[in-house]
């Protein structure tokens, strides 16, 4: 449980998989390891029609990458395959060839803000708020970045990055086209998804493919794009700058 853990459940057609870890469901590397593996799998799987991805906890939905993980790195390729860990994950949730609806419960931070943006649908609560802190650390959201602007626009993604400290509210990624509903209480989000999966496990399962297909035009070059940005970030993690703000960071 020190790593966090993976669980897939199915019912009725509808495949969850959530994720847990002790440091506020941050990602170590095996995680996301197998946070794709679940899902590649669960594209394949005929008995399944739709995906719900949520994290265990009251409080925060993903604080990220690993910081440890992250603070350890010390060579250009060890720093390439650690951020190729959610590059890894979001290009698994665009070729799925299931619609996946995310269940937001609590904040969101860098990594954790992608996973959202490359979700089909998200249901979140108000305290679902959201940061990119990447530019305080001497990084920046560079992996993460088709996705999200994808979902909200170059603008938004901007103001996001830009003013790094700050906590934009669950509303804010609502308005932004990030989130599509938002609860003041888990009963009626939990309904919701429920309802809404419901109906989706219900259509024609060809259909569906191909209108993901369609949601993802213009991506099939983000395997190649999104390396390229694991390498930017895989450089200046080992920059000066990165390394005492880190050591500050964990102080």
């Amino acid at each position: 449980m020190n790593n966090g853990e993976i669980l897939t459940s199915i019912r009725n057609t509808i495949a969850t998989i959530s994720f847990s870890h002790p440091a506020s469901n941050s990602f170590p590397s095996v995680l996301l390891d197998k946070l794709v593996e679940n899902i590649n799998r669960l594209s394949n799987d005929k008995t399944v029609n739709v995906i719900v991805l949520k994290s265990e906890g009251e409080k925060a939905f993903c604080a990220g990458a690993s910081f440890d993980e992250l603070m350890a790195i010390s060579t250009l390729s060890e720093g390439e395959k650690f951020f190729l860990g959610f590059a890894n994950v979001i290009n698994a949730m665009r070729n799925c060839k299931k619609l996946i609806i995310g269940r937001v419960q609590g904040k969101a931070v860098g990594g954790g803000v992608g996973i959202i943006a490359a979700c089909d649908y998200v249901f979140a609560l108000e305290s679902a708020d959201i940061k990119l802190s990447e530019l305080t650390i001497g990084i920046g959201p560079f992996v993460i970045e088709p996705a999200v602007e994808r979902k909200i626009g170059l603008a938004a993604f901007a103001e996001l990055t830009i003013d790094a400290t700050h906590w934009q509210t669950a509303y804010w990624a609502k308005q932004q086209g990030l989130y599509q509903k938002i609860f003041d209480n888990k009963r009626d989000l939990d309904d919701a998804i429920e309802h809404l999966a419901q109906k989706i496990a219900s259509y024609n399962t060809q259909a569906v493919a191909e209108m993901k297909k369609v949601l993802w035009k213009n991506t099939s070059h983000w395997d190649i794009l999104l390396t390229e940005r694991a390498k930017i970030s895989g450089k200046l993690v080992l920059s000066d700058f990165t390394k005492q703000a880190l050591q500050k960071f964990k102080k």
